[in-house]
Formats: structure tokens, C-alpha cells, sequence
């Protein structure tokens, strides 16, 4: 059974890229009945959406005008509500400079153009999941923190009247 898309969770995508042949393509393939996508034509405009909020996962060109997908990804990571943004380096530079370059400023996936789609749907997929299930971990620690911190001060207080 085949399907004219990859399902994916409910998601807001944002693509930034120059080449306004790429941001249609991306807008065609990449957008189901469940993920809206959203267009940057460069890492200026990428960052003022992304600072807006609401979206969910980030497809970034390294090579960009007006501000670079490095500078743009360093950013976002800097940014406290954006730190954990799921990052997808969409580009046509595949030297190692730049792939370690963009792990080292936060990416959390880099693909080489020519962008075979389904295959970065299933990867958007994959990359989603992973970042929602870290999302609950981090919401999981946070709770028991807070549980815990309950409980010290519970201890300390009967220790209080104990003694």
C-alpha cells in the first residue's frame, strides 16, 4: 500500500533557503494534511519566524544571505526557548568542514543536496519522534525534581518538630 506521503505526526516545519526552487519543492513535498510548512528565503527572516514560536522543526541552508545557517543555527541554540529546536542542515556542501562545523553549532541532522524527499520525510519523521520523546524526558526530570525537592522539605520540617 503505498501513500502519496510519509505520515508524521502533527508538526510546523520551517525551511530556510535561498533558492526559492528549493522552498516550493519543500512546500509540495514535505507538507501532508498534518505538517504545515513554512518558508524563509534567509536566515534573518528564518530567525524572526523562529523567534515567533510554534514551530516544531527547523530545515536550514548553510549557505544563505543576509546571515549564514551556521550563524543562524549558533542563534538558535543561544536562545533559551528555541535551544531545543530539532535542526536539519539542508545544503549542497558536503565537505567535512562544514558537516563538522554545523554539528559543532547545534545541528541535529545534516542532508546533502540533491534532496531525495521521501527519504527526508522519513528522517523529519524520525528526527520529530526523537525530539518529542526528549521533550517528555525533560518534562519526566523536571517533575521529579520538583518531587523530590517536595520531599526534602518535608523531611527537613518532621525533622524540625523532632527534634
Amino acid at each position: 500500500m503505498s501513500s502519496s506521503f510519509v505520515a508524521m505526526e502533527t508538526a510546523r516545519v520551517l525551511v530556510a533557503d535561498d533558492d526559492p526552487i528549493l522552498r516550493e519543492f519543500a512546500a509540495v513535498h514535505l507538507a501532508t494534511p498534518s505538517v504545515e510548512v513554512e518558508l524563509a528565503a534567509d536566515g534573518v527572516l528564518a530567525l524572526e519566524r523562529l523567534l515567533q514560536g510554534g514551530i516544531d522543526i527547523a530545515l536550514i541552508d548553510l549557505d544563505m544571505p543576509r546571515m549564514n545557517g551556521f550563524e543562524l543555527i549558533e542563534r538558535v541554540r543561544a536562545d533559551a526557548m528555541l535551544a531545543h529546536l530539532p535542526i536539519v542542515v539542508v545544503t549542497g556542501r558536503e565537505d567535512m568542514v562544514a558537516v563538522d562545523r554545523a554539528y559543532a553549532a547545534g545541528a541535529t541532522e545534516f542532508v546533502v543536496k540533491p534532496i531525495n524527499w521521501r527519504v527526508l520525510s522519513h528522517q523529519l519523521a524520525y528526527v520529530m519522534r526523537n525530539s518529542r520523546a526528549e521533550i517528555g524526558l525533560r518534562d519526566e526530570n523536571a517533575r521529579m525534581r520538583d518531587l523530590l525537592k517536595q520531599a526534602q522539605t518535608q523531611i527537613l520540617a518532621a525533622m524540625r518538630l523532632a527534634g
